[in-house]
């Protein structure tokens, strides 16, 4: 199975994702956004896959987007996309693609949802969350 994540390892949700991925089985390809930025044509693939609008895709904690007046709704998609090109940290993480979907993953967990295998086992987030109790019981 084939799966990409756009990942930034500084993210805690992030990371939880990647961990559960890789749990799943599935060794993905991690594409650190950060330093890699996606291009354009591929934001708008996978805002569009996901189902999000690009307004939902903007990431608003830690970044510019007061600064640079993205709340104001006559903001159009090229003018969000220009922003996100300036500023990738505005794009909102992390997206999953796998031939079963794609998603942005907020919370983690919803990753489950677009793997092959979503029965990982047991797993508990960073910060003690247990996503997956030890009878392999979904809890959130």
């Amino acid at each position: 199975m084939s799966v990409t994540i756009y990942h930034n390892p500084d993210c805690g949700t992030s990371r939880n994702t990647l961990d559960m991925i890789r749990q799943s089985g599935v060794e993905p390809k991690v594409i650190e956004y950060l330093k890699t930025p996606p291009t354009r044509a591929t934001v708008v693939k996978l805002v569009a896959d996901a189902g999000l609008t690009m307004r939902e895709a903007l990431r608003k904690k830690d970044t510019p987007f007061d600064d640079l007046g993205l709340g104001d709704e006559a903001k159009s998609d090229d003018e969000l996309l220009d922003a996100i090109a300036a500023h990738p940290i505005l794009l909102n993480r992390p997206f999953v693609v796998t031939p079963r979907g794609t998603k942005l993953c907020r919370p983690s967990e919803a990753v489950l949802d677009i793997l092959e295998n979503p029965n990982i086992g047991p797993f508990t987030k960073e910060d003690g969350e247990v996503v997956i109790d030890a009878q392999g019981k979904r809890l959130v």
